[in-house]
């Protein structure tokens, strides 16, 4: 157990710790920050793809600065949640299940540390498809649910993932493909209108240059892992296997508004809607003003902050655009 300095005003531990995943025995790695204070609840975080767990630091320490014990692991081919250097990127399961397994099997884990209180489950990006992958099997296990800068619903998804697995055939499932690459990233520049590497994930320049120099962000997915993030999107928007059982289960999207990602604000509504006619009752949403992809490390990010403990204590009731 380790001393956690903060600079927020709460005295708080952080905690690292490794879950062999029950599917295949691979290390997840795992951090914790735990309030000396009060526990309210837990914030357990699914982050994005091509990033890693330390950029959750600054919200964790706020988390915990606010009463709540923060979890994150980096995600199977992420971070250090891989055997070796080069698995970047490579996720040693093909369907896009191994990963939503660990997320549990480290809520169940946090459950046995922290008893009797609150689970708020929060995924951004591809860390959102995968949280509502989860929610299909597992939603008795958490108390609210956040869905951040949430993948648009696209139509092209069944023949992209056709195209990676028949690609797969030829190269190899750890082969990185440049197209695919492109195919996710390469028009996010162009919307919101800046030519700098990245620019599309958020207004603030030093976060963008952290981004590019930072060996651990920005890889190129193999074939393998873009088979489980095609995998991932079609799940999070298909009907099937979903028996509603917590339809009460409070349920947020936030997202910015220049974000490329969401596919425009029908985009970000419709995966609202999407979860409203499974027949969850509680679906809001915040849709902050010139924000972009990743509205926590936006230049405004005290009020994503703000907003998202307001909510969770349930101080926030009723739902507006910003």
């Amino acid at each position: 157990m380790l001393l956690w300095i903060s600079c927020y005003t709460i005295p708080m531990q952080r905690q690292d710790f490794l879950v062999k995943s029950a599917v295949d025995g691979l290390e997840i790695r795992v951090v914790t920050m735990v309030p000396d204070a009060q526990i309210h609840g837990i914030i357990q975080i699914a982050h994005g793809m091509a990033e890693h767990k330390e950029r959750y630091f600054d919200f964790m320490e706020y988390l915990a600065s606010n009463g709540y014990v923060a979890v994150i692991n980096d995600h199977r081919g992420h971070g250090e949640s891989i055997i070796n250097p080069e698995d970047l990127g490579y996720f040693y399961d093909p369907s896009g299940v191994a990963i939503v397994e660990d997320l549990h099997q480290i809520t169940i884990e946090i459950k046995k540390r922290f008893t009797d209180v609150p689970v708020i489950l929060f995924g951004h990006s591809m860390g959102s498809l995968v949280v509502r992958s989860y929610l299909k099997k597992y939603e008795q296990d958490i108390d609210k649910l956040i869905v951040c800068g949430s993948p648009g619903k696209n139509p092209l998804t069944g023949i992209a993932m056709g195209l990676v697995r028949l690609l797969k055939k030829i190269k190899g499932e750890r082969h990185r493909s440049a197209f695919f690459h492109n195919l996710a990233f390469g028009s996010n520049n162009k919307k919101v209108g800046e030519k700098e590497l990245n620019a599309w994930l958020c207004n603030n320049k030093e976060i963008i240059q952290a981004y590019n120099s930072d060996d651990l962000c920005g890889f190129t997915f193999t074939l393998n892992g873009f088979e489980n993030l095609f995998c991932l999107l079609k799940d999070a928007y298909s009907k099937k296997n979903w028996k509603v059982q917590k339809p009460e289960l409070p349920i947020l999207f936030v997202a910015g508004e220049n974000d490329p990602v969401i596919l425009g604000e029908k985009g970000w509504l419709d995966a609202q809607s999407c979860l409203l006619d499974l027949g969850y009752e509680s679906v809001d949403g915040i849709l902050y003003d010139e924000m972009r992809h990743e509205i926590l490390n936006e230049t405004d990010a005290n009020l994503v902050y703000s907003d998202i403990i307001d909510w969770v204590s349930g101080k926030l009731k009723t739902m507006e655009s910003e």
